[in-house]
């Protein structure tokens, strides 16, 4: 089992930066690739932005490339998700998930393909 706790999230007006944490625990937190997901009221939960295990790899849905950066620190069990230029459509729960399967690369999207999941963080953007 891996346990995630995301943390970060809040009120800021559009245009401001957030930046939410994700801490693991109980597993090597090496061993499991991670992604951010956001769900708004009504709409299904859609995926953000993936890390492979080592992070050299990183990955963005298109709406959020060029504003939002996923990284991670192995050493502190954490993942982050800096949140820049946020705009009101970016309002959402935001969770963290970690997989541990394999070929990542063509799974990052995919909600389906994470074993672990935080319980998320409010995000709202005020316009």
């Amino acid at each position: 089992q891996v346990q995630l706790v995301e943390s970060g999230g809040g009120l800021v007006q559009a245009g401001g930066s957030l930046r939410l944490s994700c801490a693991a625990s109980g597993r090597t937190f090496s061993n499991y690739a991670m992604g951010w997901f956001r769900q708004a009221p009504g709409k299904e939960r859609e995926v953000v932005a993936g890390i492979t295990r080592s992070g050299i790899t990183t990955y963005y849905a298109d709406s959020v490339k060029g504003r939002f950066t996923i990284s991670r620190d192995n050493a502190k069990n954490t993942v982050y998700l800096q949140m820049n230029t946020l705009k009101p459509e970016d309002t959402a729960v935001y969770y963290c998930a970690a997989n541990s399967g394999s070929q990542y690369g063509i799974r990052w999207y995919n909600r389906y393909a994470y074993d672990f999941w935080g319980q998320g963080t409010q995000v709202t953007v005020s316009s």
